[in-house]
């Protein structure tokens, strides 16, 4: 044993500018716990992450107030955004 943690096989795949999985290097990713409606202070938090090397940042968006913000957080960032879409239904499917 060399000493590394063998990597599992993974496709490559694009967010940004930067590529996860397969052969590429890791990633530093982290995800906000501010309210995404909270425009400012969402987009505080992400500047911080990424002064501590965050590459890749996540936000929640558990309704369609929070989406509407995604637009002006990306504007104001200079690293990936994904969106966590929360899905919440009153539906329930019983087989």
């Amino acid at each position: 044993m060399n000493g590394f943690i063998k990597r599992r096989k993974t496709k490559k795949v694009r967010v940004g500018d930067i590529f996860i999985g397969g052969d590429a290097p890791i990633t530093v990713q982290s995800m906000t716990n501010t309210d995404t409606r909270n425009i400012e202070e969402t987009i505080e938090q992400i500047k911080k992450l990424e002064e501590a090397g965050c590459q890749i940042i996540r936000v929640a968006v558990p309704d369609m107030e929070a989406a509407q913000a995604i637009g002006s957080i990306k504007k104001a960032i200079s690293i990936p955004l994904v969106a966590d879409i929360l899905l919440i239904t009153g539906w329930h499917w019983n087989p």
